[in-house]
């Protein structure tokens, strides 16, 4: 893909592609920590119990889970400018939507629009980074992406207490009118700064054309169908879990036989350590996002502390991971990154079990601490393996999913929550949630012990 544009700098990283970059990775992040201090008065707005509200954060999650793959390979296949700038649109849209949301079902379906709107953030940051390092010669991306990995978990920082204090201001629905002024700025800064693609890139034949409409069809419905099981996982509702498998099978099969596959399923099974990589995301974000909805939720029922208190509470989980993710952004090698990140997890969820309604704020500030040094190992480390990993044609799609494997995690988080706190985030729901995640917890550590790969990834080759 060239993206070569009059002006750029020949040697290193156009730096104005940095803006558009960052501002649409960060709309995913922003809106997932927001609605955490949210859920409980949006709960209270419309009379709903957490089981309810949880569709708020797994609609989002299902939306983007489906989303980012399909926007990743139109970023490879016609650049990020475009998928950029249409999905930054959708975003002020459902800002809007939101924001007038008269019910709870209208408010989900404002956050399904909003999943679509953020899905094409990252690819295609991705993307560029890697373009980049095409034209420059210089493979070297350890800078950057610890750029956008910090840039994320900062916003994530901002997301609770800034949630907190818009609810206090204007009542939570400001929380959803944020995006307005985003959107607005991203497709100002897109159309600004963002290479345009060549010709022959351009027009509505090619653009359909390109696309393996089938298989996306297919994995659509292998994503939506187990997504949904997941969400409300009941006898009665089997036959999800049994139409994602026949899906999955007729995804396969078309992928097999497509000349240009939405995605290349023999390179992907070929992939030992990308697969694995996706697996370890999905378990890694369950734990990290059971913390932001779970443990939040909690602070405010269970611990009865406000919505403010309550994300004020997330700094020091988010604060840490940002020092975690700088310090140790430039040493690429990710295996150490991953083993210490699960022995934090499984610490942090011994101090769950330790909370109750009279623990001091301390302790639960403490709590909170422990979880962000693997929020700031972890997540780089995924980054780091993935672009290392994936075939540099597949960077977009392969990066949306990894996204779709977190948003996995997330939506295995939340109806977690919703499970264990069926009416009121109280203290035994608490400690029956710390328990699923300990479980989690040592299934990671055991992938990753497992996982010979990863004592390369990162690490420069003897030749170098």
């Amino acid at each position: 893909m060239n993206l070569a544009t009059p002006g750029r700098p020949r040697d290193g990283f156009d730096r104005g592609l940095l803006a558009p970059m960052l501002l649409g990775a960060i709309l995913n992040p922003v809106n997932s920590s927001i609605i955490a201090v949210s859920l409980i008065p949006i709960g209270r707005a419309f009379g709903a119990p957490p089981s309810d509200t949880a569709w708020l954060v797994s609609a989002l999650y299902l939306a983007t889970a489906v989303g980012q793959p399909v926007a990743g390979r139109l970023i490879d296949l016609h650049g990020p400018r475009r998928a950029y700038l249409v999905a930054t649109a959708l975003t002020g849209i459902a800002g809007v939507v939101g924001a007038l949301a008269p019910n709870l079902g209208v408010l989900i379906a404002a956050r399904v629009l909003l999943g679509f709107g953020t899905c094409a953030g990252y690819p295609a940051a991705m993307s560029l980074i890697r373009s980049e390092a095409k034209r420059t010669g210089r493979d070297s991306p350890a800078g950057v992406l610890t750029v956008l990995a910090v840039a994320t978990q900062t916003i994530a920082v901002i997301g609770p207490p800034l949630g907190g204090v818009l609810i206090g201001l204007g009542g939570w629905r400001t929380t959803l009118a944020l995006n307005i002024p985003l959107a607005a700025a991203g497709i100002l800064l897109g159309l600004l700064r963002l290479p345009k693609p060549p010709p022959a890139r351009v027009g509505a034949r090619r653009l359909l054309g390109g696309l393996d409409l089938p298989g996306m069809a297919l994995f659509t419905a292998t994503l939506l169908s187990l997504l949904l099981f997941l969400m409300d996982p009941r006898t009665g509702r089997l036959y999800l879990p049994a139409l994602a498998a026949v899906a999955a099978a007729g995804f396969v099969v078309r992928e097999l036989r497509a000349s240009d596959p939405f995605i290349d399923v023999r390179v992907l099974g070929g992939n030992l350590p990308l697969i694995t990589t996706y697996t370890r995301a999905v378990l890694a974000y369950v734990v990290s996002y059971s913390v932001l909805y779970g443990y939040t939720q909690w602070l405010q029922e269970g611990r009865d502390l406000s919505p403010t208190h309550a994300g004020l509470l997330q700094l020091p989980m988010f604060a840490t991971g940002i020092v975690v993710s700088a310090v140790t952004g430039r040493h690429e090698a990710v295996r150490g990154k991953l083993l210490v990140g699960a022995a934090a997890q499984i610490a942090g969820c011994a101090l769950l079990l330790g909370s109750g309604s009279g623990s001091p704020i301390w302790l639960l500030a403490a709590t909170t601490l422990l979880f962000g040094v693997p929020q700031g190992l972890t997540s780089l480390a995924l980054q780091n393996s993935v672009y290392r990993q994936a075939p540099p044609e597949h960077i977009g799609s392969s990066a949306g999913l990894l996204r779709t494997s977190g948003y996995l995690g997330a939506i295995l988080a939340s109806s977690a929550a919703a499970g264990f706190f069926p009416e009121r985030a109280d203290t035994p729901g608490l400690h029956h949630l710390a328990w699923f995640m300990l479980a989690i917890c040592v299934l990671f550590l055991a992938v990753t012990v497992a996982d010979r790969s990863l004592r390369h990834v990162g690490r420069p080759s003897p030749g170098d």
